[in-house]
């Protein structure tokens, strides 16, 4: 059963209905509870549903492709999300790549259905793709019985598992070759196996195993290996540095408080000032990055995979660069005591190494190489 009731009044552009500030707001003042005592942010959802926060995605009006906000718009939002809490960021970040694919791929009368319930706040959707490793079960694949197509077997590192309505699943077909990409309603044969992420970081995301168990697919989206089309992969991609950004927000917010409050009224030595300047410094290069981006993406949504894989390169060395500034100016007791710059740092650290950038920089940087040469 969905989360979701705001009724017609939650279908606006976001801020139309509530204070998005304030509900930001609360969202962060509930981080630490949350991660304390994990479980599925369902309150949060509740506060963003009424904003028409969750149906940035959405077209508007639902029949034509296309986009009811900019690319702008839409990174603000997530980033001041994953700013007040890096896991309600994480679940929101894969509920947009999905919304965007069921909008590009479903077909009717599925797709309208889904973007109308969506663009009411009543649908929570995520993106699942990674495999279990050898001894966590059997990969999921799409399987065919009187009832249809269903799922059955293991996906892991499924963040929003326990509070989601749908996801995109990452699958094995009947026949060798690329994954296929199926959408399915968790309403039933879903186990979720709730001890197996115990991970420091993103705790609230809840990023469990999954077991499928005869799952109904509603659709199977576009051709095998579709989840890597672009420009939608790059777009996919992106977002995911976003949240990135966001949760070095508090970061680097935690760290000059503490700072601040350690100094009092005297003159900061220059120890802890030079530091305070290269994180502001790191963050000035990914917001400028971020600006570069939806300029470019507003004008021209497919260009985003030219500069994709330099931009969340970049935006993550200036993530790690903030953490290792925040922790050499602030000392250890931030992270003893576990406020919110421990809590950004063990989000951030996880998050990043779920996103190996080594590969598609390699690509990137033997083509260029390549076209010396030529």
């Amino acid at each position: 059963m969905s989360i979701f009731n705001p009724g017609k009044e939650g279908q606006g552009r976001p801020g139309g209905t509530r204070d998005l500030e304030a509900i930001l707001a609360i969202i962060s003042a509930g981080a630490s509870g949350r991660d304390a005592h994990p479980s599925f942010p369902e309150d949060p959802f509740l506060q963003l549903a009424p904003t028409g926060a969750l149906a940035i995605p959405v077209p508007d009006p639902i029949g034509p492709h296309g986009r009811r906000a900019s690319f702008a718009e839409e990174w603000r939002l997530l980033r001041a999300v994953a700013r007040a809490d890096g896991s309600v960021g994480r679940v929101l970040d894969g509920h947009f790549n999905g919304v965007e694919r069921v909008s590009l791929l479903a077909p009717e009368p599925l797709r309208s259905a889904e973007l109308e319930a969506i663009a009411a706040g009543e649908l929570l959707l995520g993106v699942w793709g990674a495999d279990p490793i050898p001894g966590e079960g059997e990969p999921a694949r799409l399987v065919q019985n009187r009832d249809g197509a269903r799922l059955t077997g293991v996906k892991t590192f499924c963040s929003g598992s326990t509070g989601l309505d749908r996801a995109l699943v990452l699958v094995r077909g009947p026949a060798p070759g690329p994954p296929l990409l199926a959408y399915v309603d968790l309403s039933e044969g879903v186990g979720v196996d709730t001890g197996w992420f115990r991970g420091a970081g993103m705790r609230a995301s809840e990023s469990h195993r999954v077991v499928f168990e005869g799952t109904p697919v509603l659709a199977v989206l576009g051709d095998p290996g579709e989840l890597l089309r672009e420009p939608y992969f790059s777009r996919d991609a992106i977002r995911t540095a976003v949240t990135w950004a966001g949760i070095s927000d508090t970061a680097v917010d935690a760290a000059l408080d503490v700072l601040a409050a350690k100094t009092g009224e005297g003159e900061p030595d220059d120890v802890v000032s030079l530091a305070a300047g290269r994180m502001l410094t790191a963050r000035g290069t990914i917001d400028s990055w971020f600006a570069y981006a939806a300029g470019r993406a507003d004008a021209d949504p497919s260009s985003l995979p030219a500069i994709s894989t330099e931009l969340r390169e970049s935006v993550a060395l200036s993530c790690r660069k903030i953490l290792d500034e925040a922790a050499r100016a602030v000392g250890s007791h931030p992270f003893a005591v576990s406020g919110p710059l421990d809590r950004a740092r063990r989000d951030l650290e996880l998050f990043l190494l779920q996103h190996r950038l080594e590969p598609a920089l390699v690509r990137r940087g033997r083509q260029a190489i390549s076209e010396r040469r030529s």
